[in-house]
């Protein structure tokens, strides 16, 4: 007998359809906010994405200045920049802080 293969979609995400409100950089964004801590194999299972694509998504918020990587030891620590401003013209007067204080 076989065993089951995990699927790399969250239980939310299996629930919902087959689109959400936000973006996987926000999810990812959520994630690492709730648990700066968390490792992307954990954020990827959250998101329901593979952990290559959490790991361009890291690499991108980084670039903006969105995300600061904090090695300790082996593992890292993700800093978010709250002040960052959002990028879209519809939303680029609000920060980073306001959007995750609004998702909680």
């Amino acid at each position: 007998m076989s065993t089951p293969v995990k699927s790399n979609r969250s239980k939310a995400t299996q629930n919902s359809g087959t689109w959400t409100f936000l973006t996987n950089h926000s999810h990812v964004l959520i994630c690492l906010t709730r648990n700066p801590d968390m490792v992307l194999r954990e954020v990827a299972y959250e998101v329901g994405i593979t952990e290559r694509a959490v790991q361009r998504i890291v690499q991108e918020l980084e670039e903006a200045g969105a995300i600061q990587r904090i090695k300790c030891g082996r593992q890292n620590h993700y800093r978010i920049n709250r002040k960052c401003k959002l990028r879209h013209d519809i939303e680029n007067h609000r920060t980073l802080g306001e959007l995750l204080d609004t998702i909680g």
